[in-house]
């Protein structure tokens, strides 16, 4: 494995290319999946015994949303300007302190400040992108379909082995994510900076205007179905965020040091892929908690269901990141038989088709089991494609901020599919109930299949670049290349 042992900003020692390097990132990133996957299912029962009731348990999940949103933006930035492994270290060590207090303290307090800190795991993929860009560009395409196969199967496996560990005691599974939280600590210090030139400055001002149009979005879309999306301070807030934002973009239009730069966002290249991420993340990730709800339901209560338990449900999760990573891991070799737009496409195709399935053929288990692994593949094939695209849509140095953006858009495009999958069952819930009608399910599936065509058809615009002609070269006796 080649070691580099001096260059500018480097140390001995440090990991520069090959196979080595794309394995100690796969460390990385599945401490983010391990993160990611095994708090959920905790906190219900960690909930109950520190107290916490169903609203603090929302508020704890929404301050984790808020701190997705506001840092994938900055610490892409950040990398960009001052070095992906730096911030890479800074992000691993926030997200580390963050999982060892709140296993060492669980508390509601510890509790909203350990998801805020955990929340930094956004920025892992857009800086391990910008190393892996610069240090390996051959390995970009292979490298990044393995790292998202990797993140997809350790959320599936950190709820499954936070739910063993809680089995006794519920505390017990908030250790889940330390000891990979090590590992991965001592992975970042081995991987090496990228070569990707720097320059510029941080718009301070820029950045609060972005955060706090963020924030006030995410409130919306978290929020607007418990305060009514009629009411007045959903509509107030909802004012507030695209005004905010409307006024962030003028003052990057007018910045000398723009934080993201709106001729980026002009791209037409990198807008194709992000909107299609957000259609794409509206359904499959948009949809997960409510198929946990549809695996649960009970058959004699409702009318529905699968009648099953959270051991049942967990490994149906993980049977569809295992189909996502065998989404991921052939997208590469996809790609090369079938090109860029074909394999956005068809991702977007699956999703469609698996959501329409879920619609027609949900009666019994193998029939949407068959469906939901459907969705698992696209998730893959998807999450995979739209990270490469969106780092090869934009220069070297900004690759972090370019696949920042695109984690930004499958961020909010999950959210407000949740959002209006929470709004039809709303609509559709049993007078008198808790339940929810089958109808609600109905209405939840085809909106997501038609979101999922809607990405289809965007990804049918999608033109990959021309490949630039060949320099025409002189004969080699009169170069002078003979000699």
């Amino acid at each position: 494995m080649p070691i580099r042992t001096s260059g500018t900003g480097r140390g001995a020692g440090t990991l520069s290319s090959g196979p080595g390097m794309v394995a100690t990132m796969a460390v990385v990133i599945l401490f983010s999946g391990i993160v990611q996957g095994y708090l959920t299912p905790l906190l219900p029962e960690v909930g109950l015994r520190l107290h916490i009731g169903t609203v603090g348990q929302n508020n704890i999940y929404l301050l984790s949303q808020v701190a997705f949103a506001v840092m994938t933006p900055l610490l892409s930035r950040l990398g960009d300007l001052y070095g992906h492994r730096k911030l890479l270290r800074v992000a691993l060590a926030m997200v580390a302190s963050g999982s060892l207090l709140i296993a060492v303290h669980p508390s509601a307090v510890t509790l909203a400040v350990g998801v805020v800190l955990q929340g930094a795991l956004v920025g892992f993929f857009p800086l391990l992108v910008g190393i892996l860009r610069s240090r390996a560009p051959e390995r970009n395409r292979s490298g990044i379909s393995l790292l998202v196969g990797v993140l997809l199967i350790a959320i599936g496996v950190g709820g499954l082995v936070a739910g063993a560990l809680s089995d006794r005691h519920a505390e017990s599974g908030l250790w889940t994510a330390v000891p990979v939280a090590v590992l991965a600590v001592v992975a970042g210090m081995a991987l090496p900076d990228s070569d990707a030139p720097r320059g510029g400055r941080f718009h301070y001002g820029a950045a609060v205007l972005l955060t706090a149009g963020l924030v006030a979005l995410v409130l919306v879309l978290a929020q607007g179905s418990a305060w009514g999306w009629a009411a007045p301070r959903t509509i107030a807030l909802a004012i507030t965020a695209v005004a905010v934002l409307t006024v962030w973009v003028t003052v990057e239009r007018r910045s000398a040091h723009p934080l993201v730069s709106v001729r980026m966002l002009s791209n037409p290249r990198l807008a194709v892929v992000s909107a299609y991420t957000f259609c794409a993340a509206f359904g499959t990730i948009g949809f997960l908690g409510a198929n946990a709800l549809f695996l649960g339901a009970s058959r004699s209560a409702t009318g529905y269901g699968m009648d099953l338990g959270p051991q049942a449900i967990a490994t149906i999760s993980l049977a569809m990141v295992t189909a996502g990573f065998a989404g991921s891991t052939s997208t590469p070799r996809l790609t090369r038989w079938l090109g860029d737009r074909a394999v956005l496409a068809s991702g977007g195709g699956l999703v469609a088709l698996g959501f329409l399935g879920m619609a027609l053929f949900h009666d019994t288990l193998p029939q949407y089991v068959a469906c939901a692994l459907v969705v698992g593949l696209a998730t893959g094939l998807f999450e995979s494609i739209t990270r490469t695209l969106s780092a090869e849509a934009v220069a070297e140095q900004e690759t972090a901020i370019a696949v920042g953006l695109n984690e930004l858009a499958l961020s909010l495009g999950a959210a407000i599919g949740a959002a209006v999958i929470g709004a039809f069952f709303a609509a559709h819930s049993v007078p008198g109930t808790a339940l929810i009608s089958e109808s609600g399910y109905l209405w939840g599936w085809g909106a997501c299949a038609v979101t999922a065509v809607t990405g289809t058809a965007l990804a049918l615009r999608y033109r990959s670049p021309r490949a630039p002609r060949p320099a025409c070269r002189l004969p080699l006796e009169q170069s002078g290349e003979l000699a």
